[in-house]
């Protein structure tokens, strides 16, 4: 599985490489066009084959230097300009974890990204620690960051009001260690 996901970022950094001389770095080419490289591009490269991966915090957070190292180029930052992930994602616009769950929880039955959340696999789950859901992780984002107990956080998800006006209130994250 750790080979599987080497490869995966690897591919996507041969992909950053390989546009960074030809787009990233083109001054004629707007912010919005690079953003729409890299959610067509980019993010389906690196994350190609990712339903199979067991989602570890190592995984994650080398899944997130990747994609991170792609919209800090769009930025035109570097790591020694020292600026956080979440004023990169949040100058260019990209959208964040807890964004995107207001939106799955508003989503009219019917659509796959909104029935996909709702889903509620069947069959026995093999033994040993519990593989951690999307649902789980950013439930519990929500206990952390927010104070939303996971059991109220659909019901104030749905609301867009209220919901934006939390992500809007939401401190940035504190530095890891």
């Amino acid at each position: 599985m750790e080979r599987e996901i080497d490869r995966r970022i690897g591919a996507a950094s041969t992909v950053m490489r390989t546009l960074h001389r030809s787009v990233v770095v083109k001054r004629e080419l707007s912010r919005k066009a690079k953003l729409s490289i890299y959610r067509s591009i980019f993010v389906p490269t690196l994350t190609y084959g990712h339903e199979l991966w067991v989602m570890t915090e190592r995984t994650r957070s080398r899944v997130q230097a990747a994609e991170m190292s792609f919209l800090r180029r769009v930025a035109g930052l570097s790591l020694r300009d020292r600026v956080r992930s979440s004023a990169i994602r949040e100058e260019l616009g990209v959208e964040s974890q807890m964004g995107w769950l207001g939106h799955l929880v508003r989503m009219p039955p019917g659509r796959l990204p909104g029935e996909v959340f709702r889903a509620c696999p069947s069959g026995k789950r093999p033994p040993g620690r519990p593989r951690t859901r999307w649902r789980d992780y950013v439930s519990r984002l929500a206990w952390e960051r927010l104070g939303i107990p996971p059991d109220e956080l659909e019901e104030v998800a749905g609301e867009r009001e209220v919901w934006a006006s939390l992500l809007r209130l939401l401190p940035p994250r504190p530095d890891p260690g």
